[in-house]
């Protein structure tokens, strides 16, 4: 996997000019990405896989009403 993921929106205002970060990143703080939209930087970064049998939305059959 590449180290750098590149995002496809700015998870602010959802526009798509992007462009890696002139900052200098250290190996797992995340890569740095700039919106030329919005004028905000972001950085993302991957956690890691979820186990599975987890799902990411609660389960509907705890306390639910029938």
């Amino acid at each position: 996997m590449s180290e750098r993921a590149a995002p496809f929106y700015c998870p602010y205002c959802g526009d798509e000019d992007l462009r890696p970060s002139e900052e200098g990143s250290v190996r797992g703080e995340g890569a740095a990405w700039e919106c030329r939209s919005c004028s905000r930087a972001f950085r993302l970064k991957f956690l890691g896989l979820l186990s599975q049998g987890r799902s990411a939305s609660p389960s509907t059959s705890a306390g639910g009403a029938s």
